[in-house]
């Protein structure tokens, strides 16, 4: 029998096969608290096998993008294929990591595992949550690069490019609301489930270890921007849009199939989420203000 492993993230059904099914012998022990214990009679929504030999080349795909890998020294690049996607992590080697994406089965390969430049943990968490971040596009849920908080039994994402104080406003949070505590610090995903939109912890939370399997209703989502001095104040619908789509997979934004997942995932968002503009200090001020703005205190 196939060396495998469930694990559901935001509702998402994920099944590891191969050399890799069990996370957390690789390392990966984040996805400690996702793991289906006992398995689930019905199909997965995305089935991954690991330690497989991939073609590198296919006459029928095309290049849709390509970016660099934050935590290596590595660019990755987005294939279409005929029948779904293919992403690859190349650091020079002569066998970058590799996933191959088949839409209509919901099945992909990986060849992590195969060779020692395969093995490398950080490529292969970051393509991990690529591919299943398809999968999830696919079902109405959606990654979305922020800081999300927990207060009063709901969430507040805070939105940003990397260095804009994400983490340390979250953080001030922390230090100065009562009972405020951190969902995921990265990469929450949002689903609408019975009308309510809802934010998901995931075992992607960037350097910070909150890996949380836990749901709540979206209150706010605020996006930053460090200032002189402390303000808040809501966005209209289209200053909204500008506002949340740059957090929101833009790889898939290449892709015509997957941009309309996105742009649906998008309008969903704000029909069930106001949407904030903070500008702001580092300081307990800032924090209190949203605070206080969101939940009218």
């Amino acid at each position: 029998m196939t060396n495998s492993r469930d694990y559901r993230v935001a509702t998402c059904h994920i099944r590891i096969t191969g050399v890799w099914a069990d996370l957390h012998k690789v390392g990966l022990m984040a996805f400690d608290p996702f793991v289906v214990m006992q398995p689930e009679e019905s199909l997965p929504d995305i089935t991954i096998h690991t330690g497989c030999s991939i073609a590198t080349e296919d006459d029928n795909e095309r290049l849709l993008t390509s970016f660099d890998f934050e935590d290596e020294k590595a660019i990755c690049r987005f294939y279409a294929r005929q029948q779904g996607w293919r992403l690859t992590m190349d650091d020079g080697s002569d066998t970058p990591l590799t996933f191959i994406y088949d839409n209509a089965s919901d099945v992909a390969e990986s060849n992590a595992g195969t060779a020692d430049k395969c093995n490398h943990i950080h490529f292969f968490r970051f393509g991990l949550w690529f591919i299943c971040n398809i999968a999830m596009a696919k079902r109405g849920i959606t990654a979305i690069h922020s800081s999300a908080i927990i207060h009063n039994g709901e969430v507040v994402l805070f939105l940003g490019e990397s260095g804009t104080g994400k983490s340390t406003h979250t953080r001030l949070w922390r230090e100065h609301i009562k009972d405020a505590t951190l969902l995921n610090d990265d990469s929450p995903f949002l689903k609408l489930d019975d009308g309510v939109l809802r934010a998901y912890g995931s075992p992607w939370s960037g350097k910070t270890h909150c890996y949380k399997n836990e749901s709540y209703p979206v209150k706010a989502i605020v996006r930053l921007s460090q200032a002189p001095h402390n303000a808040i104040y809501r966005l209209s619908s289209l200053r909204a849009m500008g506002a949340v789509l740059p957090s929101l997979s833009p790889a898939f934004m290449f892709d015509p199939f997957l941009e309309n997942k996105v742009m649906n995932m998008a309008g969903t968002i704000l029909s069930h989420a106001p949407l904030y503009h903070l500008e702001c200090l580092p300081d307990q001020d800032a924090a209190l203000l949203s605070c206080n703005t969101i939940f009218e205190q």
